[in-house]
């Protein structure tokens, strides 16, 4: 028997309850990305890209350039004062080109096509007006996609994660290391760059998987074998750690589980995300919710799905949404434990692992932290099941709902039941009052 929460039919605090099904892709679709507050971008194994109207569904262009599957897809809005902010999208293949397209003409820009290998990520560094491609080796390009400057050859695996830091550095997650580069002014050219490695950090075991910015002074990775690290964005130390997502920490009260081995998929941290004070993250099957002050998780949901969970987000209202392999996509909220007077802990239990009196002041200490510290939890609020095979990714729309992209090579609009009824009753009775069939007093 699962033992993954499940939720009634009822699902009162959903508000999904409409979908809309798009359909164009031929295979695996992969990437999601806001171009602007009601257009988005998908792309996937079949190498096309879609671009879509989050509000109706519209399909408004089919952008055919790419001959391999999408491996990266990045926005890059102009910033030109001379012209209209005109939307860009930036796309890179398997068949090692990446392609600029103009989202409002859906019209190919330009295309690039001397790399050594498959561009694995793309950051565009909106200050400096230039955008980066992360491969075999790291290269820097400007709008005209001319090319500024590149790293020599640094691995076969290539970069598999790239993340901007202050002072014009970016972190690229390189196998199981972190190599921070930074991009310095070249006083050839009036927009010269030249690019320094400045520091290789070598903490993690094994393979970054992600790799996520929290605000100017920090930045979080995570590893394929569990490890979780919190960094300064300024000096590259290691401020924190977590590497025991699996170990029964957040719930005192529950006899861990003893494991001898961990197999890799179920403590792998495949997606991080972030808000001033806490890290959401992505382990195997479940979802934990760590503490930058504090640090240390929170609250979890070590099963949230079936299968391990690919993408995590936080919404604005202390929820988050989750999507996993095994083709749900569900909404969390995270809540306040009721506290229970903290009961006297029996001498014996100290005594059995050796603790002693000399203990006795570091165990108040220790449970009077316990005492001010709220514990939460994770309540499931909503389950969206739509989907036949494994969810990739989503996008939040606000009140334009929710947009979610699957191996089933669908892409589903999910909206706000009750909005979408609101607004057709207006347009019938705006309609209704046009054709003068409504008598308005």
């Amino acid at each position: 028997k699962s033992s993954v929460q499940t939720i009634g039919e009822e699902q009162i605090q959903n508000p999904y309850t409409e979908l809309l099904v798009l359909k164009g892709h031929q295979d695996i679709v992969r990437f999601l990305v806001q171009i602007d507050d009601c257009r988005f971008a998908s792309a996937g194994d079949d190498g096309i890209i879609f671009l879509w109207n989050a509000q109706t569904g519209e399909k408004l262009f089919e952008l055919h350039g790419h001959t391999h599957k999408i491996t990266a897809i990045a926005p890059f809005s102009s910033s030109d004062t001379s012209e209209e902010k005109n939307n860009l999208i930036l796309t890179a293949s398997a068949d090692r080109t990446v392609i600029v397209w103009d989202c409002t003409s859906g019209r190919q820009v330009q295309k690039v096509s001397c790399f050594h290998s498959t561009v694995k990520c793309l950051t565009v560094l909106q200050r400096l007006d230039v955008w980066l491609s992360g491969g075999s080796d790291l290269c820097v390009w400007n709008r005209k996609l001319d090319l500024l400057c590149k790293t020599s050859h640094l691995t076969d695996a290539g970069i598999s994660a790239l993340v901007e830091l202050p002072k014009n550095c970016v972190a690229a997650a390189v196998g199981k290391e972190l190599i921070i580069f930074r991009l310095i002014a070249s006083n050839e050219r009036s927009e010269g760059w030249n690019l320094l490695e400045v520091k290789r950090l070598v903490d993690h075991q094994d393979n970054i998987l992600s790799l996520v910015s929290v605000n100017d002074l920090t930045f979080v990775t995570g590893s394929h074998v569990g490890e979780l690290i919190v960094w300064d964005a300024l000096d590259w130390t290691k401020q924190a750690s977590e590497c025991n997502f699996w170990v029964s920490s957040v719930h005192p009260d529950v006899q861990p589980e003893i494991k001898l081995s961990q197999s890799p998929n179920e403590t792998s941290v495949q997606h991080l995300t972030s808000d001033e004070e806490c890290v959401f993250a992505a382990v195997g099957k479940g979802i934990y919710v760590y503490n930058l002050q504090m640090k240390r998780v929170i609250a979890c949901q070590r099963t949230a799905h079936d299968s391990s969970v690919l993408h995590i987000e936080k919404l604005p209202n202390r929820q988050l949404i989750s999507c996993s392999e095994d083709g749900s996509v569900r909404i969390w909220e995270l809540r306040e434990k009721q506290q229970l007077p903290a009961e006297p802990v029996p001498t014996g239990f100290f005594n059995m692992w050796g603790f002693g009196r000399a203990n006795k002041q570091a165990n108040q200490a220790a449970k009077k932290m316990q005492e001010n510290t709220p514990m939460y939890f994770l309540e499931l609020v909503g389950d969206l099941i739509g989907h036949s095979s494994a969810v990739q990714m989503f996008l939040y729309f606000g009140e334009l709902g929710l947009a979610t992209c699957s191996a089933d090579h669908l892409i589903i609009l999910w909206k706000d039941g009750e909005r979408e009824s609101r607004l057709r009753s207006l347009t019938l009775f705006q309609k209704l009052a046009q054709n003068g069939d409504l008598q308005l007093k």
